[in-house]
């Protein structure tokens, strides 16, 4: 039977809402006791619990609202089946300094390069850092804001991809777009560059052929890519899609195949 003050304890760390100092609370009293904890080790240690239940919290609802259309990690990417990505460059990449710095990082190079792999992996790990992060292909980000346009709320739907802080914009590049989705697009880039928020882009185009992106205008072209290239770090991937590698080695003939 629980004396007075613990069942005070309890409650006040329930009405308190610190449900990771409760869970452990008689786990940590009783060790407490048995080891002559001094009030401010016992208090610390219920402390540390409730901090560490917190971050863990606070890391599930960030990758709960990243959208990612699945998990990737650094540590499952294949860095000798690509030589050309420098395994120094994302290990640093990996640290987050890029957020707090504004950088964009783009990564180019055919389909099926793990330049997706790449991205998801840097994305997450921003999540786990605490940071708000929001994937979304280019397809369905001018989708969406096209339809914002035409139901007059279109200041409200870019504040949406403004707010995270940051924001992976996949497969830039692979559809064309027309001159009002072109627009829309650079909107995001262009709002995002004035608060220096990151962005994490892939795209299969050369910078050579981003007017094709942006529907044969060379001038917003432009505009975008010295936004993007301002602050920077650029991870051109080069090499065969995984994909075929892997059916070149089942015996598959891909040399008639689309990619």
């Amino acid at each position: 039977m629980k004396t007075l003050y613990e069942e005070i304890a309890m409650e006040g760390l329930e009405v308190l809402k610190m449900k990771g100092a409760l869970n452990v609370l008689d786990q940590i009293a009783q060790q407490a006791s048995a080891e002559q904890w001094s009030y401010t080790q016992f208090l610390g240690r219920l402390m540390e619990k409730e901090l560490a239940q917190r971050k863990q919290n606070l890391i599930d609802i960030c990758l709960q609202m990243a959208n990612f259309p699945y998990l990737k990690s650094i540590a499952g990417y294949d860095f000798n089946a690509q030589p050309s990505v420098d395994k120094k460059i994302i290990e640093e990449l990996a640290t987050g300094r890029y957020l707090e710095e504004g950088r964009c990082l783009l990564f180019l190079g055919p389909p099926g390069v793990g330049k997706t792999h790449l991205a998801i992996g840097l994305a997450s790990l921003a999540c786990a850092q605490g940071k708000k992060a929001y994937y979304i292909s280019c397809a369905d980000l001018v989708r969406k804001l096209k339809v914002a346009l035409d139901e007059n709320r279109l200041h409200r739907a870019l504040q949406n991809f403004t707010r995270p802080k940051l924001l992976l914009i996949d497969e830039v590049g692979y559809l064309e777009l027309s001159k009002v989705e072109a627009s829309l697009l650079f909107q995001v880039i262009s709002k995002r560059y004035e608060l220096n928020a990151s962005i994490i882009l892939t795209s299969n185009k050369h910078f050579s052929n981003w007017g094709d992106i942006f529907a044969n205008d060379a001038i917003m072209a432009t505009a975008a890519l010295d936004r993007l290239l301002h602050k920077s770090t650029i991870i051109n991937i080069k090499g065969d899609s995984y994909r075929l590698k892997e059916k070149k080695l089942a015996g598959i003939n891909t040399s008639t195949e689309k990619i």
